[in-house]
Formats: structure tokens, C-alpha cells, sequence
């Protein structure tokens, strides 16, 4: 086949291939052409899952009559004239592949009203050829109508999902730029039937209804504010509660200058914030928000949009990691869960009880951790008792009564029964005592290392060992001694006592690698902490102990002023509150 220039209507179709990839890729385009164009309102008309129409009409500042047909011309884009205006884009659009693309593989009419004009005017579009302009008794702003989509591209057709599929990608987008935008209204028909209306969220209660709407009453009304600022850049959002996580990750989203993406680099960051708190399998849930100057993000990596690259990444990656790793560290048990709009003061702690248990013999601990012995030979938990918390009658109630309240009794030797002011408290004994004693070994161990007899010598890449050379204070920080012997080679003489007995080669090249790609790594304080993590629950108090009043009291103030203490290790929940409303409804009072 000679060597030909492909028609414009045939170019179209190519590139609506990487932009169109069905429905809900329509639906996302005009929707964000729609908030690029200023639009306070916006409709979206669903027929048949898309398949049949999407119809998306907004009250955005339109576009003149003369342009209108341009704008269904490839790269023809108000948003950006020069290298430099791409460099600082915050428009969602930019590329002005959107419309012509839609239209080179549906049936489209596209009809637009200034705010100053009498009438609107409209163009079709149908196998590449644009009709002449009309008149159209419309309102100010823009109506687009896809009609028939692929109906000339059968292949692409015959991909499309069921059309309650097709619908759920498009209620999907829909909820995320509602997200994105709380302060314009949408609202979502399917078949003629209204699915979402959603006002604009002028306060925060309609806020918070967005948020419920959108994500659920378990992250609209327990979620972790999250609020951190640097120079030049703002994270603020929310980040649901260990024990609400999910078992699929489709509560996630992280929006960069109001575009939503989604980024390797940050699922890193949250994987390791979540790490010691999360229950296997699980996937946390967050609405998070990144501000950052334009000139640090690069948004023209993929023809969708879906995915950015951060100049600095690094910087990026810890802002995310430091912000949420504090905001769940403060998630202590007894504390009210943060309102998703604004976090309320929380009156501040007793002072801390102590509780006298057992410590196990370093027979017992050595066979689950040898490589502990020597670092930790000293008992675990303090052996002082501070004086017990008074018990106080039915009828009798302290003037502050702290978070957790008053144990009243042990329930099967596992449970301890608590009374706070909102009504009653059930707490895991062992699960709550064994975070305790985790987050207490974390915060006091000491890090001893130790002189390999032999020094280790560990092959890698040129790239590798420069990068462990320049990271040698990062490594002695965790008791490592690194250094670069050769052009591709790495030298280990010293590690921390308690990793001795691991694959030190193997945890360094993982170290190496995150390092390379992330610039920062955890996985040295994560292997550190699984030994931590069992240790502490071989010294933790175990069922069928029977606790004392005061050392159940001893057990909920050393909860409320322990970081993280909402989940044990593992991530299953510490305590339950049953409120008075809930026991009433048990009980049918007052029906």
C-alpha cells in the first residue's frame, strides 16, 4: 500500500480511540469542558447507558457563533496559545481533542448561547461533515447531544458493557467531579428518571450531604480531617477510619488542582501512611484534595487525563505520607471521629494509667523473636500504678468524664464494659493492650547495631550504588553502615541488632528500589515493626485474664493517650460504642 495522507475525518476516529473510550468518556470530556467554560449548573441526560445519548448542558459563559464551528476542528482550544501556557495550565481540557473526537464517532449536535446574545445557535456533526449554522431558542450556556455513539465504528461498539454498566462508569465520573466542584450544581437522569441531584454546597452542610451522597454516611460523618500546607503547595481533605475500610478500592479519590488521577506515586504514600492499622486486604477510603503550582505538575502525560508527573515526587510523596501517617496517629480511641467538614477540639486527656501485667518470659519471647532478646531485656511495661480511677454507681457521675468513661465489668474474660457519656463502651482487651505496648516499643526502642564478622558485598547498578552512597545518612539514621565499594557494588558492615537474622541482602535491594522510584522507603520500619508488632502481642494481656476495676481503668486512660490505639496491629477495631439512642432502639423505648 502506497504511503497516503490519512483524511481529517479518519484522524478523528484514531484519536477518539485513546479519548472515547465509552460512554462515560463523553460524559467526563463535555462535563469538564462544561466547569472549564465557567458553568455554575450542570445537567447530564442518559439514555440507554449512553449508548443511545448523552445529552450535557450547562449555563457556562457559551461560545460565539463564529467560533462554534471551529471548535469541532482538531486541536482547535481556547485554553492554551504556547509552550509556556502548558506549562501552567490549570484548565481540566486543553488539547482540543474532546468535541471532534465525539463527534467522528457519533451523531452530534452542538448548540451554544452567550449571555448577551438573543438567541443560541447550533451545528450537527455526522461522518465528519458539519452543517451550517442555525438559530436556537435556548438559554444562555451550551447544550451538546451525542447521539448514537459508535454507531459507525461497530467494532467499538460491540465492546460496550450491559447498559447498567455503562451507566455506573458514567455515575462514577459524575460522582467524582461533584467532588471536585462542590460549589456547582449537578444533576444525573437516566431514562428520564433523576439519579443524582446535587445542590451547590454553598455551606457545610451541604457539604456534608455531597459527601454522604457521594461516598456514604461512614466517610461523611467519621472521616479524619486532613490539613497540611508547605510553600507551595496544600493538602486538605479526609481519610476514612481504618476499621471503615473497604474491600475494594472504589471510595479513592485524589484530585490535583481539581483533576481528578489516578497516581502510582500516591497510592504509594497512602499504602504506607495505612500500613500498620490496615486489616489485610483491605482499602481505605479518602476524598484528598492536592493545591500545587501548575509548574510543578506535568497534566499533558496521557490523552485522557487520568494520570500526572510531579516534578519533584519525593516532595509530593512525603507531604501525602507525613500528613496522613499524623492525622492517624491522632485517631486515638475514645476520641469522637473529626466531622468531615471540621474537625472539633477535643477537651484534653487525663493523665495516663499504667497497667501491671505479666511481662513473659525471655524463654517465650525468644521463641517467637530471637533477634529481640538482647534489645529488649528489660520488662516492657512499667510496674507502677498510678491510683485507680474511682468507681462510680448508677447514679452517680463525674463532673469530666473522660472519652471511654468507667469500666464496670469484664465480659468472658476478653471484653472489658465501659459507661462514657454518650452510653455504652465495649473494648477488646488484648487488641487494645497489645497496640499500647506496640506503639510504647516503637516509641522507646534504641537503635543497637551490630558488626557483621564478614562484610557483606552486594552487586547492583551503577544507578543503585550511587544512590546508597548518597543515602548513607539515611541508612546509619536506621542503624545500617552502606557504603559504595566499587562502580557497581555495595559494602554492609554494620546492621541493626534486631534484623540480623533477616535476608539483609534482599531487604537493602528492596530499600534500593524504592528509593530509585519513590525516593523515599519505609520497608526497613516496616520490618522492624512486624517483629515489634510480635512481640507485642506475645506481652499483651491475654483472654481470660481477670482485670481488676482499676486496671480496666488503668487499660481505657492508656487507650485515650495512645496514638493509632482505635485498631490493634492488625487493624481490627479496639472498641465499639453502643450511644443511648441504639440501646434504646434494642430495647423498643420509647416506639
Amino acid at each position: 500500500m502506497p504511503i497516503r495522507v490519512l483524511s481529517d475525518h479518519l484522524i478523528n476516529q484514531i484519536a477518539a480511540g485513546e479519548v472515547i473510550e465509552r460512554p462515560a468518556s463523553v460524559v467526563k470530556e463535555l462535563v469538564e469542558n462544561a466547569l472549564d467554560a465557567g458553568a455554575k449548573a450542570v445537567t447530564v441526560d442518559i439514555e440507554a447507558g449512553g449508548a443511545k445519548l448523552v445529552r450535557v448542558s450547562d449555563d457556562g459563559g457559551g461560545i460565539a457563533p463564529d467560533e462554534m464551528r471551529l471548535a469541532l476542528q482538531r486541536h482547535a482550544t481556547s485554553k492554551i496559545a504556547s509552550l509556556e501556557d502548558l506549562e501552567h495550565v490549570a484548565s481540566l481540557g486543553f488539547r482540543g481533542e474532546a468535541l471532534p473526537s465525539i463527534a467522528s464517532v457519533s451523531r452530534l449536535t452542538f448548540a451554544s448561547r452567550r449571555a448577551e446574545a438573543d438567541h443560541g445557535f447550533r451545528v450537527d456533526a455526522s461522518a465528519g461533515q458539519l452543517s451550517e449554522l442555525k438559530p436556537e431558542s435556548m438559554r444562555p450556556g451550551t447544550r451538546v447531544e451525542a447521539w448514537d455513539l459508535f454507531y459507525n465504528v461497530p467494532a467499538r461498539r460491540k465492546f460496550l458493557r450491559a447498559e447498567k454498566t455503562e451507566f455506573g462508569h458514567i455515575q462514577d465520573w459524575i460522582n467524582a467531579l461533584a467532588l471536585a466542584r462542590p460549589g456547582v450544581r449537578f444533576e444525573l437522569n437516566h431514562n428520564g428518571r433523576t439519579v443524582l441531584s446535587a445542590a451547590a454546597a454553598s455551606d457545610e452542610k451541604a457539604l456534608r450531604l455531597r459527601l454522604r451522597s457521594v461516598v456514604g454516611p461512614e466517610l461523611a460523618e467519621r472521616a479524619i480531617a486532613v490539613d497540611a500546607r508547605s510553600t507551595d503547595a496544600s493538602l486538605h481533605g479526609w481519610v476514612g477510619l481504618p476499621t471503615d475500610a473497604r474491600a475494594q478500592a472504589d471510595q479513592q479519590y485524589f484530585f490535583v488542582n481539581g483533576r481528578l488521577v489516578k497516581d502510582r506515586l500516591v497510592a504509594h504514600a497512602v499504602r504506607q501512611a495505612y500500613s500498620d492499622v490496615l486489616y489485610h486486604g483491605r482499602h481505605p477510603s479518602f476524598v484528598l484534595y492536592l493545591d500545587i503550582d501548575p509548574t510543578r505538575v506535568d497534566v499533558n502525560v496521557h490523552p485522557a487525563k487520568h494520570e500526572v508527573r510531579f516534578r519533584d515526587g519525593r516532595t509530593v510523596h512525603d507531604m501525602i505520607y507525613r500528613s496522613l501517617h499524623q492525622a492517624l496517629g491522632e485517631a486515638r480511641a475514645g476520641a469522637v471521629a473529626p466531622s468531615p467538614v471540621a474537625a472539633e477540639p477535643r477537651a484534653p486527656l487525663p493523665s495516663s494509667f499504667h497497667l501491671p501485667l505479666n511481662t513473659p518470659s525471655p524463654a517465650a519471647v525468644a521463641a517467637q523473636s530471637s533477634a529481640l532478646r538482647s534489645l529488649y531485656s528489660a520488662p516492657l511495661l512499667p510496674a507502677a500504678v498510678a491510683e485507680p480511677a474511682p468507681a462510680y454507681g448508677t447514679n452517680q457521675r463525674p463532673p469530666d468524664m473522660p472519652p471511654l468513661g468507667f469500666a464496670l465489668a469484664q465480659l468472658h474474660g476478653i471484653f472489658v464494659l465501659a459507661e462514657n457519656a454518650a452510653g455504652l463502651v465495649l473494648v477488646d482487651m488484648h487488641a487494645a493492650h497489645e497496640r499500647i505496648t506496640y506503639e510504647r516499643l516503637k516509641a522507646t526502642r534504641q537503635q543497637h547495631s551490630q558488626s557483621l564478622l564478614v562484610p557483606l558485598t552486594i552487586a547492583v547498578s551503577a544507578r543503585e550504588a550511587d544512590r546508597a552512597d548518597s543515602a548513607r545518612a539515611y541508612f546509619e539514621q536506621l542503624g545500617f553502615d552502606v557504603r559504595q565499594s566499587g562502580p557497581e557494588a555495595i559494602t554492609v558492615t554494620r546492621v541493626p541488632s534486631a534484623l540480623a537474622d533477616l535476608d539483609i541482602e534482599a531487604l537493602l535491594r528492596d530499600v534500593l528500589s524504592d528509593l530509585m522510584t519513590h525516593g523515599s522507603s519505609q520497608r526497613i520500619e516496616e520490618r522492624h515493626n512486624e517483629l515489634l508488632s510480635t512481640l507485642a502481642c506475645h506481652a499483651s494481656v491475654r483472654a481470660n485474664r481477670k482485670l481488676t476495676v482499676p486496671e480496666m481503668n488503668s487499660l481505657l486512660r492508656d487507650m485515650e493517650a495512645t496514638e493509632r490505639s482505635g485498631q490493634c496491629n492488625h487493624g481490627r477495631p479496639t472498641w465499639v460504642q453502643l450511644d443511648k439512642a441504639a440501646l434504646d432502639r434494642l430495647f423498643m423505648r420509647g416506639r
